[in-house]
């Protein structure tokens, strides 16, 4: 754990779920965004050993219980961006009316400009932006 807590952007992760634990911002929880961070942290092996399953489900069900749930999208999903596995974050987004995605994604970074509805920032942006 120590690893991720210095990896970059950490600080600003930690900070943006402080200030939300704060309720300084709103965290919009689409049930398929849980889905892929409890695929992808049990399905790689330098993250399912870093984060133990007892710790990935409470993290998963505090998530879930003070985020506010975005309804689930059962029409086709267009596609936009170059990484096709992306477009469902900027719908759910879109959806839930969210004013800003935050990432680290490229995929998704280089939209920014491109979408009026949604600013589209890294985690270090949307902490300067909470000025946390």
């Amino acid at each position: 754990m120590a690893r991720a807590a210095n990896a970059p952007g950490a600080s600003a992760i930690r900070a943006i779920f402080e200030a939300w634990s704060r309720a300084e911002c709103t965290l919009l929880v689409p049930e398929v965004l849980l889905d892929e961070v409890l695929v992808t942290v049990t399905g790689r092996p330098h993250l399912s050993t870093r984060i133990p399953p007892k710790i990935l489900e409470e993290f998963l069900a505090t998530i879930k219980a003070f985020g506010e749930e975005v309804p689930q999208i059962t029409d086709p999903i267009p596609a936009v961006t170059r990484d096709p596995k992306d477009d469902y974050l900027l719908v759910y987004a879109l959806v839930g009316a969210a004013d800003y995605l935050v990432t680290g994604d490229d995929d998704l970074l280089t939209l920014n400009e491109t979408i009026p509805e949604l600013y589209i920032l890294t985690p270090r942006q949307f902490r300067e932006l909470l000025r946390v």
